[in-house]
């Protein structure tokens, strides 16, 4: 009855409010009582106040600048809406509105009560589930949760679970959805697709989101991340492809214009790129990917300031950006302060515990500290999570020979020798002849002459090491003129690597550091 009664107001102000002019939506919705018109007088309300916020910083300030301004209605909608709520009179979409109010105000723990009972009253709002979704840190929270027992519950588990980086869960609930009926559902199609982006498994991410592609070919949801995916595999033509593709749909949308700065990123027009993600930001304040990005051509453009500024507007989007956290790392890791880049290296840690990027940053930030035993965990634990750049092996071998600490310096480099020959890849890495140079040394001191001979020998296929080869070379063959024996007294535990000796030729495994207290 109500609803019949304000229906006239109600059209009305629907149209002012579709054409934005929502202060005068507000004007004619006074005093209707329906749940529908006092929600839409609230959230005219509420959009006003945004509207202009925007507007004071638009024009004054640019993008970097914008969370300093605060939009004057919160306090006077949270009062009155704060009236309703203890009186029990706001449905689920009147709940929702209120949580936003109070998450703008920063009042978390009060905003996810109010989340999760509009998710009672309303499930099927995927708005209530979002904003829940973005307040939650950890695991821990989403346990003292009391969530309705209803089918959206299983979507908003997989979003969370692929926010918190939790993605063999993330990726089991999508399979669930996918075999419950979904099958055909193109947004979980491209969530499973950031899953595996998130976890780097960058071919198989590529494949899903090409499939995606042909399903879906107007998309332009996700369509940055695909972007992320082809910048970081430097594919130009298929990235100016979507770029153009996107442009053509839709240009004035967040996505596009993120898509656009990656392609002129990748073409290294770094002030063109950051155009873009300011585009992007005006479009919407709270883009996250465009914030991180922007820090990104900020520092190529060796703009350290404004790479910061971006980054914790990143961070004040979403806590959960480990990139966010890792671009501040390396920004203050330029500026030479390595108690700064060592806090904001941690954060990035906790949000991805086996990414092997993040414990070798650590390491060199505990190396410049001169904490050579905790550098010496983080390394190791790089290379025991599977080192993505295979780099910390030989970092933690060199810390090995600062510290005269020759055996081990010796496995290290063995280890890291296997594993680049068994990877079959190209040797480009510099340090393979860093470590030739230093097993042929060491085998030379233990009078080892065979084996520091065939490491001497690999040092000439090196032009960095050649000379040092081919002298370490001249010496054993002198010493073994002169009648000096391989020495037989030094238990060698080392041996060369497949492709040089024996196949499978076993080495003994450095003995494992003690993890448990790495990085807090």
């Amino acid at each position: 009855q109500e609803d019949a009664r304000d229906l006239d107001a109600y059209t009305l102000a629907k149209s002012y409010f579709d054409l934005k002019e929502y202060d005068r939506a507000a004007y004619f919705l006074r005093g209707c009582k329906s749940q529908k018109a006092y929600f839409l007088y609230m959230y005219s309300r509420y959009l006003s106040g945004e509207k202009k916020k925007d507007d004071e910083t638009v024009d004054s300030l640019g993008p970097l600048e914008k969370g300093q301004v605060k939009n004057e209605a919160l306090r006077e909608l949270r009062v009155e809406l704060s009236k309703k709520h203890k009186a029990r009179e706001l449905d689920g979409f009147g709940l929702y509105l209120y949580g936003v109010v109070l998450r703008k105000l920063d009042l978390v723990k009060e905003a996810i009560d109010v989340f999760v009972e509009a998710a009672h009253v309303l499930p099927l709002h995927w708005g209530a589930w979002l904003e829940l979704c973005n307040l939650i840190t950890d695991k821990e929270m989403l346990k003292f949760l009391s969530l309705p027992d209803t089918w959206m519950k299983e979507f908003f588990l997989a979003h969370i679970y692929t926010e918190l980086q939790l993605i063999e869960e993330a990726l089991q609930k999508y399979q669930s959805l996918i075999d419950a009926g979904f099958s055909k559902s193109t947004y979980i199609i491209s969530q499973i697709a950031v899953a595996y982006h998130n976890i780097r498994d960058i071919d198989k991410a590529l494949s899903i989101f090409n499939e995606l592609r042909k399903q879906d070919p107007y998309r332009i949801e996700n369509m940055d991340t695909f972007s992320n995916l082809l910048y970081v595999r430097s594919m130009k033509p298929e990235l100016s492809y979507l770029a153009h593709n996107l442009c053509e749909i839709d240009k004035y949308r967040v996505e596009t214009c993120c898509v656009i700065g990656n392609y002129y990123s990748l073409r290294s027009q770094h002030e063109k790129a950051a155009l873009y993600f300011q585009r992007a930001l005006k479009l919407n304040p709270r883009y996250l990917g465009a914030w991180t990005l922007m820090g990104h051509e900020y520092m190529e453009m060796k703009n350290t300031s404004a790479a910061i500024q971006a980054y914790r507007h990143a961070i004040e989007v979403n806590k959960r950006d480990y990139r966010a956290w890792y671009g501040l790392g390396q920004t203050y890791e330029i500026l030479k302060m390595p108690f700064y880049c060592l806090y904001y290296y941690r954060r990035a840690h906790q949000l991805r515990p086996n990414d092997s990027r993040m414990l070798v940053a650590l390491g060199e930030c505990y190396e410049k500290l001169n904490q050579l035993v905790e550098a010496k965990k983080c390394y190791w634990r790089a290379y025991a999570v599977g080192d993505v750049e295979k780099m910390a092996l030989v970092k933690l071998a060199k810390l090995h020979e600062q510290l005269n600490e020759s055996e081990q310096a010796a496995q290290c480099y063995i280890k890291y020798i296997q594993d680049i020959y068994s990877c079959g890849e190209i040797v480009e890495h510099l340090e393979v002849s860093t470590a030739f140079r230093y097993l042929a040394q060491y085998y030379f001191k233990c009078k080892l002459w065979d084996e520091a001979s065939a490491c001497a020998q690999k040092c000439c296929a090196f032009n960095d090491t050649r000379e040092e080869g081919k002298a370490l070379l001249r010496q054993i063959l002198q010493l073994r003129n002169q009648g000096e024996t391989s020495s037989t007294d030094i238990a060698a535990p080392f041996f060369l690597p497949a492709s040089l000796s024996a196949n499978n030729t076993p080495t003994r495994r450095v003995s494992p550091l003690n993890l448990s207290s790495v990085t807090p």
